[in-house]
């Protein structure tokens, strides 16, 4: 899957881990793993992530070890591809399934590049990002090797579900989306320096067992702003329809940008809709853009919901995650939520499960909004659209 302008419409194939798009910017003459504050180094790696105590070791492999964990890169162990390469499905000597990311020698990415991508994932570790096993540098080729997502994508059960799959019901939606915004929020809370993910969306989210999702493909990741920084600023790359505005318009990258994002993706949990649809009538291409009007109306919220749920959602948590996801969207950044009070709100919402048998949607349908008990605070800057800016002030772990 290959990385595009904002401006621009891309759409590649990817079923469980796209090649990644890296273009590295640099802060102060320093790159992104320069920056990050543990140490490390490649060979023999053995680094604290994002911080932590964990030591991990990133292992090397040769690529005669790769092509035999892939039968010599074998149609049929195609898992996806894009712009940056090929993914395969692969098993180790060790008996171990992976995801293998075979990098295209003649694409855009470059070995500083591939370096970078290797040391921020190693860097980083948390149960809600999906984790890198080691490496191959043999000669020009470029390989990464990940846990293996053995129910693929967020997109392929939401956008691209085959004949007799069974529909992602609400109870599994909140908690995809929940699981979601804890990989971001461990990014932009507990890296130190924060990382801007900058490239958030279905495809993007990768699902374990029991539908437990994973953030993938830092290849656009960045490192946050520092200091009394608000910003960093970066050539304008991403997913056209998950860009937020103010990055598209100005190249400015903030925390901010991300929750954007995310409020894209969460519409789209909701609603069963793609980002950008162009099948769809001229209004409704757009998810943000059709959606922007109906947050006006609670009355018309019902239609919001993706119709393969048939009503078997609970009408107070569609109306509170859609009240979440309309804050996500806002145009301006400051008016935005930060991702923990995001976290809040859809932790509840997930431990809420909807019993199909005795919840009826249309039952509840004009509920009074109950914010849950300790968390109120969160819930009145979601709801209440009265959002303060704490990335002004807020030391980032």
């Amino acid at each position: 899957m290959g990385w595009i302008p904002c401006s621009g419409v891309s759409k590649s194939k990817k079923k469980q881990m796209s090649p990644q798009r890296r273009p590295v910017d640099h802060h102060g003459g320093k790159s992104s793993s320069e920056k990050l504050k543990p140490n490390s180094s490649l060979n023999g790696t053995e680094a604290s992530r994002g911080g932590g105590s964990d030591q991990i070791a990133a292992q090397t492999f040769s690529f005669r070890d790769l092509a035999v964990a892939t039968r010599n890169f074998r149609a049929d162990c195609l898992l996806g591809e894009g712009g940056f390469g090929r993914v395969y499905r692969g098993r180790l000597e060790s008996n171990q399934v992976v995801a293998i990311k075979q990098l295209d020698r003649n694409g855009l990415q470059g070995n500083r590049e591939f370096l970078v991508e290797v040391l921020m994932l190693s860097l980083l570790h948390h149960p809600n990002l999906v984790n890198l096993i080691g490496y191959c540098a043999d000669g020009d080729q470029r390989l990464l090797v990940y846990e293996y997502m053995p129910l693929g994508s967020l997109e392929d059960h939401l956008h691209d579900a085959s004949p007799g799959k069974k529909q992602l019901d609400w109870n599994t939606r909140m908690k995809v989306a929940a699981g979601a915004a804890k990989g971001l929020e461990y990014l932009h809370d507990r890296a130190s320096p924060p990382v801007i993910y900058r490239d958030l969306k279905c495809s993007n989210i990768l699902l374990d067992e029991g539908f437990h999702p994973k953030l993938s493909d830092f290849g656009l990741a960045k490192l946050g702003p520092v200091g009394d920084n608000t910003h960093v600023s970066t050539r304008v790359m991403g997913t056209y329809g998950y860009c937020a505005p103010e990055y598209a318009m100005t190249g400015q990258l903030t925390l901010k940008s991300d929750v954007y994002s995310f409020g894209v993706v969460l519409l789209e949990i909701i609603t069963g809709r793609k980002a950008i649809d162009n099948s769809r009538a001229a209004g409704e291409q757009n998810l943000v853009a059709w959606a922007r009007p109906l947050f006006k109306d609670r009355r018309k919220f019902m239609l919001m919901a993706d119709p393969t749920l048939q009503g078997q959602y609970p009408s107070r948590g569609l109306y509170q995650a859609l009240a979440i996801a309309a804050m996500c969207v806002q145009d301006q950044p400051n008016l935005r939520p930060v991702i923990a009070d995001v976290v809040t709100a859809l932790t509840y919402l997930a431990s809420q499960k909807h019993d199909p048998d005795t919840q009826s949607a249309l039952g509840n349908q004009f509920a009074p909004l109950t914010p849950p008990r300790g968390k109120k605070e969160s819930f009145k800057k979601l709801n209440g659209g009265k959002i303060s800016d704490r990335e002004k002030t807020k030391k980032i772990k």
